[in-house]
């Protein structure tokens, strides 16, 4: 079954709503042949050459309304040239076959007299209905609907020469084409709108990763610009003054130790920073998120125990990742986030939604990889997967050892490059103490 359907969930709420839309459009085509071919040839009984001919006539306006509904489609969507010819050579067909059927109907004098008129209409209503799509400006169709109804009535009152009759195609044609260009031009409007808002959504998301990139990196730049400069004016001077044997060269190479040390310092606090996330403010940022996309997001918290700042962060980051997640796969209309605990301790976070597609589309990304890292670091686990009903469950579990308020938080790894570094200030301090003093040689005393 998920095959059968795969066609339709692997889809985009754009793409769905553009897929719906042509095919209503197409509709347009088989209902005219159905319905306008089969009640020309019921009507004629014993149907002759004439009959048929006519019947393929209306095959033909079907097919190019077809054609110019597509066309009109793409070039409302910016995605081909406007279908000017096609357009015109729908209303040429369209006028003949009116002036055609219309000549017919006073020459022969059908026995079944609702059949011209049941034809006659269905072509210039569906023609008008593809024309709209091919208009710059669908307003004007509030002036070519009277137009085109007005001929057709004059028309028929000087083939016919009945009054009511003519009258009749006046009316008709005025609440008919004004329907349909209505219906037209809302639905390619609709659709025009759900794909600039498709776009808008890309853009934004785009924006956020751009302007997130730009802070960290400023941040960067603030904290280290000014110290590799220092650092690398120090070490100049130093090698400067290890050449002439100066002990000043010892001085330099230890401030250029602890400005190192306070630029890791700060490098840590602003990597700490950009990573950590706070529980509450995610729930309370998914939730506005996804009621902002039109998704039904509940979040439950039957668990409400103060948590280590490292168990917040972690989770945080579950939170947001499964929402955007959310938002980026599938087609969900309603979503569930629950922190619940469970035996033995610990605590567990759920987000499930549903609309999630049979199959990921696209290649694997790192976000899930990267939770599973972070929640490695509390012993803690992640399950992802599909569940009954179509929908998609992510699950974080948080064993009791990592709640505990004492627990140490995990390490960056700056102890270990602490020790390096004092390792060698010793080093450089009882190489230094063998040198001998020159004197003259500036730049003892430099700060950063």
């Amino acid at each position: 079954m998920t095959r059968l359907t795969r066609w339709w969930t692997g889809r985009t709420s754009a793409a769905k709503v553009e897929l719906y839309t042509r095919w209503s459009f197409h509709s347009f085509a088989v209902i005219e042949i159905l319905a306008l071919c089969l009640a020309l040839l019921a009507a004629a009984g014993r149907p002759g050459p004439l009959d048929v001919t006519l019947a393929l006539l209306v095959a033909v306006h079907a097919v190019l309304c077809g054609v110019v509904s597509k066309q009109g489609l793409d070039w409302a969507l910016d995605r081909r040239e406007r279908p000017v010819r096609p357009a015109v050579a729908l209303a040429a067909v369209t006028c003949a076959a009116t002036l055609l059927f219309l000549f017919l109907d006073s020459v022969r004098g059908e026995d079944d007299p609702q059949i011209a008129p049941t034809v006659i209409s269905g072509l210039v209503v569906f023609g008008i209905g593809s024309l709209t799509l091919a208009l710059r400006n669908m307003r004007r169709m509030f002036y070519v609907v009277p137009a085109v109804a007005a001929a057709v009535g004059l028309a028929a009152f000087a083939l016919v020469g009945d009054p009511g009759y003519a009258l009749g195609y006046v009316v008709g044609l005025l609440i008919g084409g004004m329907s349909i260009s209505f219906t037209c031009g809302f639905s390619c409007w609709l659709l025009k709108t759900v794909w600039e808002l498709e776009r808008s959504r890309e853009l934004k998301a785009r924006l956020a990763v751009a302007e997130e990139r730009l802070r960290f990196g400023r941040d960067l730049h603030d904290v280290m610009g000014r110290n590799l400069a220092v650092i690398a004016l120090k070490s100049e001077l130093a090698v400067q003054l290890a050449r002439r044997g100066r002990p000043e060269a010892v001085d330099q190479m230890v401030e250029v130790q602890r400005i190192a040390q306070e630029s890791q310092r700060e490098v840590r606090d602003v990597v700490r920073g950009y990573r950590e996330a706070d529980l509450a403010v995610e729930l309370e940022g998914a939730r506005g998120v996804l009621a902002a996309a039109g998704i039904d997001c509940r979040v439950e918290l039957s668990d409400r125990r103060t948590l280590p700042t490292p168990v917040q962060s972690v989770l945080g980051w579950v939170v947001r990742e499964a929402a955007t997640n959310v938002l980026r796969h599938g087609d969900a209309r309603s979503c569930l986030i629950r922190l619940a605990g469970e035996r033995k301790g610990q605590l567990v976070l759920v987000v499930e939604n549903d609309g999630a597609p049979a199959a990921p589309s696209g290649r694997p990304g790192s976000g899930l990889a990267g939770l599973r890292e972070r929640l490695a670091v509390l012993d803690a686990t992640l399950e992802a997967g599909t569940v009954a009903g179509g929908r998609f469950r992510l699950t974080a579990r948080v064993p009791a050892d990592a709640l505990r308020a004492d627990r140490p938080g995990p390490s960056t790894g700056g102890d270990d490059i602490t020790d390096i570094a004092g390792t060698a200030e010793t080093a450089v301090t009882t190489e230094a103490g063998g040198m001998t003093e020159i004197a003259g040689i500036p730049g003892r005393g430099v700060r950063a």
